[in-house]
């Protein structure tokens, strides 16, 4: 499946990293274990499952060595765990779990579980791991428990693997973007980077799960208004607009809490060009954080000074410009999906979009 740049679709003015997605930051992976059953419902099977989980590994020990993090929400219909406590101390110690609403508890146990069989320090202290979520019962049978310890433990250890990637990671209906829908189509993951003038990267990635078809926005082109609505024949079984995002920004930046959180808030600016109006039931919710200062667990001293005032600026403007072209690769890489009670989310038609954005002056024809 293309990405938004293979299509020729350039954002913003910014160069991108070497593949265009948060494994540009030194030390960063991401991996996913995805969940897809059709069996029939209990207790001759488990019925239909379209979810999983994603891991986003930020740094080998983040137990002894926390990073500065900060979050901000655009609209709050969800559930983040570790937020409260990474925006009381500005830190993060563990790395971000993403899946679906109903099994953010399973995967909370079973990251506390991970941690400390990796770090046996946690049992004489406590964590309180970042797992976010998006509803996926459009596509996903909710009422099973789906995922499981094994799940978690497999999309942790692919992210150790990725590290160092000379590939972008899979994105569209992958772990924990398996289930989701975006903008009236099939969303899930998607990523994207940008390096600022003065030599840092800051990646960004998305779990899309939001909005309505008529408000897609391709590079300043209203592709869901021109596309029109869906065929009737597929508007029965149509998505609701609502859900929510995840959105994590990672740079290898020396910033502290505060600036982490200004950072996070500009991923919602990205989403709103992109097509997001964060309806009354969206949870749009937002985590940055900085690999570029070390803060000791045991003496709470930052490594390094920090990123202030007007140096943010070009921190602000990739984090806008990545978190819309990766709402786009969120959705280019994913194909049709079938669920749970027949329910359809449509792959974008990316020769659609590409004669679109050509007849309005944004691709060579």
């Amino acid at each position: 499946m293309p990405r938004a740049t293979d299509l020729g679709i350039s954002i913003g003015g910014l160069a991108t990293g070497p593949t265009n997605s948060v494994l540009d930051v030194a030390g960063v992976g991401v991996g996913h274990a995805t969940v897809w059953r059709d069996e029939e419902d209990p207790p001759g099977g488990r019925g239909i499952a379209r979810t999983g989980v994603t891991v986003i590994r930020l740094r080998d020990d983040p137990f002894h060595a926390m990073l500065p993090a900060g979050g901000a929400v655009l609209n709050g219909a969800g559930e983040c765990t570790g937020f409260i406590t990474a925006g009381e101390w500005g830190l993060l110690e563990t790395p971000v779990f993403l899946t679906s609403t109903l099994q953010l508890g399973r995967v909370y146990d079973a990251a506390c579980e991970l941690m400390l069989e990796r770090f046996p320090d946690v049992a004489e202290d406590f964590i309180i791991p970042v797992v976010g979520e998006c509803d996926d019962s459009f596509l996903n049978d909710a009422r099973r428990m789906q995922v499981a310890r094994e799940d978690v433990a497999a999309a942790w250890e692919a992210a150790d693997t990725s590290v160092g990637s000379s590939r972008p990671p899979d994105e569209g209906a992958v772990g924990s973007g398996t289930g989701m829908s975006c903008l009236g189509f099939k969303g899930g993951i998607g990523t994207a980077s940008r390096i600022t003038p003065d030599g840092h990267t800051v990646g960004v990635l998305l779990m899309t799960n939001f909005g309505s078809r008529d408000r897609l926005t391709v590079d300043g082109v209203p592709v869901g208004r021109l596309l029109g609505p869906a065929p009737s024949s597929d508007r029965a079984k149509a998505r609701p607009p609502a859900g929510s995002c995840i959105g994590l920004a990672v740079t290898d930046a020396p910033l502290d809490g505060a600036a982490c959180a200004r950072v996070a808030r500009r991923i919602g600016l990205g989403l709103a060009r992109a097509g997001s109006v964060a309806h009354h039931g969206s949870g749009e919710i937002f985590i940055a954080t900085s690999t570029g200062v070390e803060v000791s667990r045991d003496s709470h001293l930052a490594s390094t000074p920090v990123v202030v005032g007007r140096g943010l600026d070009p921190l602000f403007a990739g984090v806008v410009d990545a978190s819309e072209e990766a709402v786009l690769n969120s959705m280019l890489a994913a194909p049709t999906v079938v669920g749970r009670s027949g329910n359809t989310s449509p792959g974008l038609d990316v020769n659609q979009v590409r004669q679109l954005l050509a007849d309005h002056g944004r691709l060579a024809r």
